[in-house]
Order: structure tokens, then sequence, then C-alpha cells
């Protein structure tokens, strides 16, 4: 199964770009509650550069993201290559100060004060 075209070009996504956010919609444009959640809260720690990449665009990638991490839900959030999880993971990161120390610990700055 690892062999998949699709494995390969999440591959490249996620080594190609310090934060890379597989969600539903666009970080412009979200689709979804939940991956609104995830950019909010990306977006209140100053982070502004990140991949966001709309699986509503592709099946076949919002299929493969699933198997690739064997997570069943979307919005999905990689940093430095690492995958770190769903809205809820993330928002409860966020709310714990766990995923702006993991962001600093990855090198990646962040602008703000929470």
């Amino acid at each position: 199964m690892t062999d998949q075209p699709i494995f390969n070009r999440i591959k490249q996504d996620i080594a190609g770009n310090d934060i890379v956010l597989y969600m539903k919609g666009t970080k412009q444009v979200p689709q979804c509650g939940f991956s609104a959640t995830v950019v909010q809260v990306l977006e209140r720690l100053g982070v502004q550069d990140f991949k966001d990449v709309n699986v509503l665009a592709d099946p076949e990638l919002r299929e493969g993201i699933k198997q690739f991490t064997n997570w069943p839900t979307i919005p999905q959030l990689y940093v430095k290559g690492e995958f770190i999880g769903g809205c809820d993971i993330v928002r409860e990161m966020y709310q714990s100060g766990e995923l702006k120390e993991l962001l600093h610990s990855k090198g990646i700055k962040t602008s703000a004060a929470a």
C-alpha cells in the first residue's frame, strides 16, 4: 500500500513544507468548521506560512491521506514531517501551550503571546 502514487505526493508535501494542513477548503475559505478551527489556531499563534491542501478538490487525496496516517478524519496537521493530529488534538495542544512549544522546538517562530 505504501507504493501508491498518492502516498508519494503526500510525502513530497510534508517533506517540502514546514507545516502542512490537509483540510476541507483552503486557509482563505475553509469548507468545514473543524478545518476553520485549525486555521484559526495557527493564525492565533502567528503562523501564516503553511501549506494548505484542499482534499475536497481531489477524492483520491481525500482517501489517501486517511490511509497514509491511519487517521479517519480531516483536517490533519503536519509539522516538520510529523503528524500532529486533527482538530481536537490541535485545539487541546493550543489551549495547553503544548502546540506553541512544539513549534518552537521545531524551529518555527510564532508571533502570538498565547
